[in-house]
């Protein structure tokens, strides 16, 4: 009795001789156009629906105070004439809102660059060297990256009070860089860890310092993220309220803390607030939207090693 069973061997077929998959059914491709239709329907929906605000924000800061007070803002379809642009020539008039423009870019563009430039070396160390303690510092920030900020607030006022810096612009702004740094170290080094490890052992082996390797190979290869980062941090920055509340003094205030100011009187004070909202609103959607493109490039990079 042979130990062997027989086996039927397959047949072999030569490369390129395989008859192609069959077409789709009209009926089929029918079904998957539908449904396309559909998807880019709803999302354009979807897509309006969230632009209804900001289009009626946008219409009432160019309506006058009489054109807001007697009707709802959806009437200027019919009466175009009530457009105006007074309301923004009495913003750029307005010393108190212009100033506290200013202050939030004092604010918000520091902030943005020093989280940027900080997170972006201290990452580093933490994808590709090897130290005592570095898993210790990882777990750290995941840690500090769940403390709310509202725990924060009394502590570090008492801090700045106690250098003498309290109510400052660079208060603010330190607040600021301290509560954005380790979701930014995070978020980079795990896009460092990305970069194919060949490269970095590469320019270690030509002679190349940590600090060039950086310089020269990973900072260029993370600007997408780098990118995104920057932007996440200034839109977060520019429309925060609450640090200012607490950390800047009237004349240091910025556009949020003014404009909640003259929501005391909201009824007589439209003309000023839509326009400032508006303006607040406008810019960091304009920064999102020139650097949305590098959102998509750093999710498609690649994944941890």
């Amino acid at each position: 009795m042979s130990l062997f069973a027989a086996v039927e061997a397959p047949e072999l077929v030569p490369a390129g001789t395989e008859p192609p998959p069959p077409a789709p059914s009209r009926t089929a491709r029918a079904a998957r156009r539908f449904a396309v239709t559909a998807a880019q329907a709803t999302l354009f929906a979807v897509g309006l629906w969230w632009l209804v605000p900001t289009v009626g924000l946008a219409i009432v800061s160019l309506r006058g105070p009489a054109a807001n007070s007697g009707a709802g803002w959806w009437t200027v379809l019919t009466e175009p004439t009530q457009l105006t642009l007074r309301n923004y020539r009495g913003l750029v008039a307005d010393g108190r809102l212009t100033h506290a423009l200013w202050n939030t870019v004092l604010i918000s563009v520091p902030a943005t660059v020093l989280v940027v430039v900080i997170g972006a070396v201290a990452a580093y160390p933490l994808a590709w060297l090897a130290f005592r303690g570095r898993h210790a510092v990882m777990l750290s920030l995941a840690g500090l990256v769940a403390v709310p900020v509202q725990t924060a607030l009394i502590p570090d006022a008492r801090l700045f009070a106690a250098f003498g810096v309290a109510g400052t612009i660079p208060a603010v702004v330190a607040f600021h860089v301290a509560f954005g740094l380790p979701f930014a170290v995070l978020l980079l080094r795990n896009f460092y860890l990305a970069i194919p490890p060949d490269l970095i052992e590469a320019a270690r082996i030509d002679g190349g310092s940590e600090a060039v390797i950086l310089r020269r190979i990973v900072l260029p290869l993370a600007r997408p993220a780098l990118a995104s980062l920057a932007v996440f941090e200034f839109v977060w920055v520019w429309n925060d309220l609450i640090v200012a509340l607490v950390f800047a003094r009237p004349d240091n205030a910025p556009i949020t803390l003014a404009l909640q100011e003259q929501m005391r009187s909201f009824p007589s004070n439209v003309d000023v607030i839509a326009p400032g909202a508006f303006v607040s609103m406008a810019v960091p959607l304009l920064v999102f939207f020139l650097f949305q493109r590098f959102f998509l490039q750093s999710t498609v990079a690649g994944s941890p090693r």
